[in-house]
């Protein structure tokens, strides 16, 4: 098995995790993917690497078909202990990716459920959900509102940037060190001179619905973070119902944060791609090319028949179906059938 300098590893199959296809298909938006040496040019190696930034570390993560290799870079002056260290970092990547949940069983559950899932099973595995942080999910998702994922990822990191102040630095494979940020927190965002900065930074409606969003959080609960968690014990109606109270928050984008950072498995995001899906290939009454008028009725509708089809864990199996669009097939097909990172 290769094995990496400053890496520990965890035994983990690429069917099981695939970060190129879970990190870049539009669930979290922070995620920097840096190419790097392979020491004498060794070809068991990987040469991407994946990092995000923490409130305390840097998490670096690099990926065989076997293994999740993982390490996390403190600053300077961070006073846990090493074995500390380790744990936590540990138990941050088995939380963030879920993977108490054996995947590949849910995939055979699917093929078995669906014959449309198990006709692209084997071209599209590893892809899971994320357990992100809500409050980070709840303003890159007002972001993503009529956007694109290069977008998206541009204002994410300028709210990192301008709001949070820099935890570290790493070099680049020159030396060059490169600047690491948080994502902000509430009251960072809450301030009324943020929405003109934003503006600014051409964030353009959007802007007053995030700023809006933090000060309604900030004013309404002592402690946000924790009003934002304590949604995942809440049942799916109840926490919809408190995250549609947000500004800047309609249906579809609640419904990807009770699936993304929220533990509501079985929640399937609804908009007119998915509306296609249900009608071309599950039996949806509809009429396929034709863009519908998305009332809050077809909008269930559409939702309730893909749950029916995939069960508890729809809006996983829909992340599946989402990510085999062709705009993500070259890279991830690649990746699965040779286990190798191409430049």
């Amino acid at each position: 098995m290769a094995s990496i300098a400053g890496f520990r590893s965890l035994p983990l199959k690429i069917s099981q995790l695939s970060l190129p296809a879970v990190l870049k298909c539009g669930q979290s938006f922070r995620w920097q993917s840096i190419q790097v040496d392979s020491p004498g040019n060794a070809t068991d190696i990987p040469t991407q690497e994946w990092r995000l930034t923490l409130s305390d570390r840097v998490v670096c993560l690099r990926q065989t078909p076997t293994s999740l290799f993982y390490k996390a870079v403190f600053p300077s002056n961070a006073s846990t202990s090493e074995e500390e260290r380790e744990k936590s970092t540990v138990a941050w990547i088995r939380d963030y990716f879920q993977l108490d949940i054996d995947l590949e069983e849910l995939y055979g559950e699917w093929s078995k459920r669906d014959t449309v899932f198990a006709k692209i099973k084997d071209r599209f595995g590893g892809i899971r959900m994320l357990r992100q942080d809500p409050f980070e999910n709840v303003i890159s998702f007002i972001c993503s509102q009529n956007n694109h994922i290069s977008r998206i990822t541009s204002m994410v990191q300028n709210l990192c940037i301008h709001f949070s102040p820099q935890l570290l630095t790493i070099p680049n494979d020159d030396s060059t060190p490169v600047s690491y940020h948080p994502f902000p927190n509430p009251s960072a965002l809450a301030q009324p001179s943020v929405e003109a900065t934003l503006r600014e930074l051409g964030f353009g409606y959007r802007a007053k619905y995030i700023q809006k969003t933090a000060a309604l959080l900030c004013e309404t609960h002592a402690d946000p973070m924790e009003w934002l968690m304590n949604l995942r014990k809440m049942d799916v109606g109840a926490a919809r119902e408190e995250l549609l109270k947000l500004h800047g928050v309609g249906p579809k984008v609640a419904d990807c944060i009770l699936l993304m950072s929220l533990d509501k498995a079985s929640v399937v995001p609804v908009d007119t791609h998915v509306y296609q899906i249900a009608v071309k290939h599950y039996g949806f009454r509809g009429s396929a090319g034709v863009k519908p008028n998305m009332t809050p009725k077809l909008y269930l509708d559409v939702a309730t028949k893909l749950v029916n089809v995939w069960g508890d864990y729809a809006g996983w199996a829909h992340s599946v179906s989402d990510i085999s669009h062709p705009r993500y097939y070259v890279a991830h097909v690649l990746l699965f059938r040779t286990g190798t990172f191409y430049r």
